[in-house]
């Protein structure tokens, strides 16, 4: 093993048990076994039959909690789930060790196969957003639609403000950074990325707060906390070269499903600027910007975020006539 690469992490089946993940209110949490793969599940149970499913997928260094605002709201219009991507939330490692945007992919199509929930309405966030197009693009039958919430898409120029974060990725530096900033306190590390997610950290409620505290104390004491974050932010940037028929652009230009974009004007990891581009590559598209928003508009402004995808669903719901043949 080379000294600059982490060290493997044991098993899933020897890994120590972390602390419970925190469940909100109306929310429920379950664990699913698929081939490669356990992912833990969050979901609301539906405020009544017939809702269309819905499925969410956080970005990176999140968690399927990042989405619980958004779902609560969303009550009534279709039938939530969020998804622990592998390594992530409450969702152990994956059997290969594979953090790659198509592993990453894979993980949520076979999820989705296995249910039988398909097309669901799609979200996905950064890192989930690159996972989500990839998923509409190579799966159509799955994604009824698809709200993409500031998507970690290709850059030219990069924000310097996004820079410490890919560099997380380089062979070493996580160690690296995990050595040097082995002093700091759950509370320093929250409020250092909650400053760089939220176009207003202000609005992070007291409470809210403590509860990542709390999330990320608890993920911190898992043997494969820096090799997940590592590892998916490797596999994102290694996404970023690809050209062809997987580029993901190339890959957002095939995407059928109608689409919902939101972009915030203070978010300092997907540069504002891409909204437009997205804009004119997504076939089927509708642009929401946020000026005040952040990185997570899900969490910054979920009502507004709510009232789009609402207006999304009921634009695009098939009319009588369609849905009798």
């Amino acid at each position: 093993m080379s000294s600059t690469e982490l060290p493997s992490v044991p098993p899933t089946s020897v890994l120590p048990k972390a602390t419970a993940v925190r469940v909100a209110e109306g929310e429920r949490l379950r664990s699913v076994g698929l081939p490669g793969v356990t992912l833990a599940i969050r979901s609301r149970p539906p405020a009544r039959e017939g809702l269309e499913p819905a499925l969410y997928v956080h970005g990176l260094g999140g968690s399927s909690q990042n989405w619980s605002a958004l779902m609560a709201l969303l009550d009534g219009v279709v039938e939530s789930e969020a998804v622990d991507l592998p390594g992530f939330g409450d969702s152990p490692p994956p059997d290969d060790g594979n953090y790659s945007i198509t592993a990453h992919t894979r993980a949520v199509i076979r999820y989705l196969d296995s249910t039988g929930r398909g097309p669901v309405h799609l979200f996905g966030n950064s890192l989930g957003g690159a996972v989500s197009t990839r998923v509409a693009a190579v799966r159509p039958d799955l994604v009824r639609t698809l709200t993409l919430i500031s998507p970690a898409l290709p850059e030219l120029r990069v924000q310097r403000t996004a820079l410490p974060t890919g560099l997380v990725g380089l062979p070493g530096v996580a160690a690296l950074f995990s050595r040097f900033t082995r002093e700091w306190t759950a509370e320093q590390r929250v409020r250092g990325v909650t400053a760089l997610c939220y176009g207003d950290p202000g609005r992070v409620s007291p409470e809210a707060f403590q509860h990542a505290v709390e999330e990320l104390e608890r993920r911190m004491r898992l043997p494969y906390f820096w090799d997940a974050l590592t590892r998916s932010t490797r596999g994102l940037l290694s996404a970023y070269t690809l050209g062809g028929q997987h580029g993901l652009w190339r890959q957002a230009e095939r995407v059928l499903a109608p689409t919902l974009l939101v972009y915030g004007g203070r978010d300092q990891l997907v540069g504002f600027r891409m909204a437009a581009r997205a804009a004119r590559t997504y076939r089927d598209c509708r642009l929401v910007t946020l000026p005040d928003a952040g990185h997570v508009a899900m969490m910054e402004y979920p009502e507004t975020v709510a009232t789009a995808v609402r207006e999304l669903i009921a634009e695009t719901a098939p009319t009588t006539e369609t849905a009798g043949g």
